[in-house]
């Protein structure tokens, strides 16, 4: 009894160590790794299987597929770390308040994975991509008229709004691939 509970316990433990060691990491992600003595690695692990020290390090895997932040309706503001938002109200130039649907495909910087996780921390949606794209929303729609926004200057709209984005994410590691308009309805 005594020898099966030890060979028990020791496949446990062997278990739990092999899975320690070894990060596995999926197409379309990446792997940061902190270590307890080092902090935050530099170097960033890519799809495939690697080693690390088991209870020394820690894995954190990052997607870095194109993302598609969703500004409509359907989204469910309960969940804090998803995707996306509510429509986004704000007043034109001509004072007309209105609200805009739309999407904002975005993609973390492979390279700048240690750095987002470091500074920003799991958690950036809510930190910095929810209220970066809700104020330059509103700052982007109060330089136009509501028939601009609503028909006529659609696309460079949209190209004011990616230049916008763009100067306050790319910093942080974060790409900005397109802004697209959806639907604009006045209140």
């Amino acid at each position: 009894m005594s020898a099966e509970l030890d060979k028990m316990m020791y496949s446990f433990v062997m278990e739990d160590v092999l899975k320690g060691v070894t990060i596995s990491v999926p197409p379309g992600y990446v792997a940061a790794v902190y270590d307890l003595g080092r902090g935050v690695l530099k170097k960033v692990y890519t799809p495939g299987l690697h080693l690390k020290i088991p209870f020394w390090q820690k894995a954190k895997l990052f997607n870095v597929q194109t993302l598609e932040y969703t500004i409509d309706d359907e989204f469910n503001p309960e969940m804090v770390r998803a995707l996306g938002d509510r429509p986004i109200e704000a007043t034109t130039r001509d004072g007309v308040d209105l609200s805009v649907e739309g999407t904002v495909l975005l993609r973390l910087d492979v390279h700048q994975i240690p750095v987002i996780w470091q500074t920003i921390g799991e958690d950036f949606t809510q930190k910095i991509i929810r209220p970066t794209i809700r104020s330059r929303f509103r700052l982007i729609a109060s330089r136009f008229t509501y028939e601009e926004i609503s028909a006529t200057k659609r696309d460079m709209i949209e190209v004011e709004l990616k230049n916008e984005l763009e100067r306050i994410f790319f910093p942080r590691g974060i790409f900005v691939e397109n802004v697209l308009l959806g639907k604009v309805v006045q209140l």
